[in-house]
């Protein structure tokens, strides 16, 4: 292994130790999600920490997600909560 190599892997190990680790999706993250827009639908209003929470759920289950029904489904709950898209 040259030199140059060697210092490449070692300049992109210690980037990727760096960053913060990402939040990893879970189940209850789309039940969050349509949950929080349901409530929204049915004129309830959600806390700022509701929201907050609903928006990082929503987040989370649009990009854990394969199926693009489903991340339709989210997108439109993302928007219910947010009254914005979600953005990529």
């Amino acid at each position: 292994m040259s030199a140059r190599t060697f210092a490449a892997i070692v300049l992109l190990a210690g980037l990727g130790a760096c960053q913060p680790e990402p939040l990893m999706a879970s189940a209850a993250d789309g039940e969050v999600c349509l949950g929080a827009a349901e409530k929204v639908d049915a004129g309830q209003t959600l806390t700022g920490e509701e929201r907050d929470e609903a928006r990082v759920a929503c987040g989370r289950a649009i990009s854990a997600t394969a199926s693009i029904m489903q991340k339709y489904q989210f997108e439109e709950a993302y928007f219910a909560i947010a009254g914005e898209r979600y953005k990529y």
